[in-house]
């Protein structure tokens, strides 16, 4: 019997983690029965059929005659426009897990607030409060997953992408220290022509005709899921005029000598064997774009691996932030409620 399954906030994670769950075969395992969005329900029926970055979604979607549903491959979804969580109807829809994805709530008293509206689990689209019963990279730690546990953060697309790289090279060579950059797509924080937008004053100029430094957490991340790695890394982030697909320059300074042929190969290994569908390498000359809807969390590009003076390694790694990220949540989503 499929778990049944709320999305609250039905942004670009939200619309992927529904097409991907008909896409990619998660229909079986997880059901969407509510979708809380604040948009009126024809926009998101839209929304649903149409998307610039993913294409069409493949099935049928139709607004039911009563305008408080929607019929998506023959399933009933209903729509709600609230904007408080307490109060939402999760007991009367018998909702298993809330997947809170509005990218506004990630404390664990708003995740405790869907509890009390009825759900059993909450699954957070982002790196939550430390005092969450668990944060979770699928194929790193999401064994560790426990029925005890009721609320739950999928961290975030970089520390998806990055950590089993970081995981791998560990395990072989040992790392003392390491930088990460992330060169990432632009996003919804940020207006298309300079405008009132942020609180962060690079984030007023055009997304579309800027490179933008921005803020990033992805170092605390990494030691959330890798404590050893207390105080070994720091992190900057660029948003480039890109749609999607981002991309992780690492650098590492390791323990054990390496060179591009043992670190490519120590790599290629991981990614058909312990993190399977979850990393992929390739040596192709390929761009951004050539990863868009690629479900992997990350692609190792070998091609631009380098190491200097045997101890010294930059790894690049690319990543489809909303499809990857989406898949993720429903991995972890099946594997917890089995």
């Amino acid at each position: 019997m499929s778990k049944r399954i709320a999305i609250n906030g039905y942004g670009r994670i939200g619309q992927c983690i529904l097409r991907a769950l008909y896409e990619n075969g998660y229909r079986d395992a997880l059901e969407v029965v509510a979708i809380n969005e604040l948009s009126d329900i024809d926009t998101i029926a839209y929304l649903t059929r149409y998307d610039t970055t993913h294409g069409r979604f493949s099935g049928d979607v139709q607004v039911d005659p009563d305008g408080k549903s929607l019929r998506v491959m023959g399933d009933t979804i209903r729509v709600l426009q609230r904007d408080n969580i307490n109060g939402l109807p999760w007991k009367e829809l018998d909702v298993d897990m809330v997947f809170e994805c509005t990218g506004v709530f990630g404390r664990r008293a708003d995740a405790e607030a869907h509890l009390r509206a009825g759900a059993h689990r909450v699954l957070f689209s982002q790196p939550a409060d430390a005092d969450v019963d668990l944060t979770v990279v699928y194929g790193v730690n999401h064994q560790s997953l426990s029925a005890a546990h009721r609320i739950v953060s999928n961290a975030s697309c970089t520390t998806n992408a990055i950590v089993p790289v970081i995981k791998s090279i560990d395990d072989e060579f040992g790392i003392e220290a390491g930088t990460l950059t992330t060169i990432h797509s632009a996003m919804n924080d940020q207006p298309t022509i300079d405008a009132y937008h942020h609180h962060d004053l690079r984030r007023t100029r055009s997304a579309m005709q800027n490179m933008v430094p921005v803020d990033t957490a992805l170092a605390r991340g990494v030691e959330r899921l890798l404590p050893h790695m207390a105080n070994r890394f720091e992190a900057v982030a660029m948003r480039v005029p890109t749609v999607n697909v981002s991309a992780i320059d690492l650098t590492v300074s390791l323990q054990r000598a390496a060179d591009v042929t043992s670190l490519n190969r120590v790599m290629q290994r991981a990614s058909s064997s312990d993190y399977n569908g979850v990393l992929a390498y390739t040596e192709e000359p390929l761009a951004s774009s050539d990863f868009n809807h690629d479900a992997h969390s990350g692609i190792i590009d070998g091609s631009q691996t380098r190491v200097v003076n045997a101890r010294l390694a930059k790894v690049l790694t690319w990543f489809d932030n909303e499809w990857a990220f989406a898949n993720r949540m429903l991995d972890v989503a099946r594997y917890w409620q089995r």
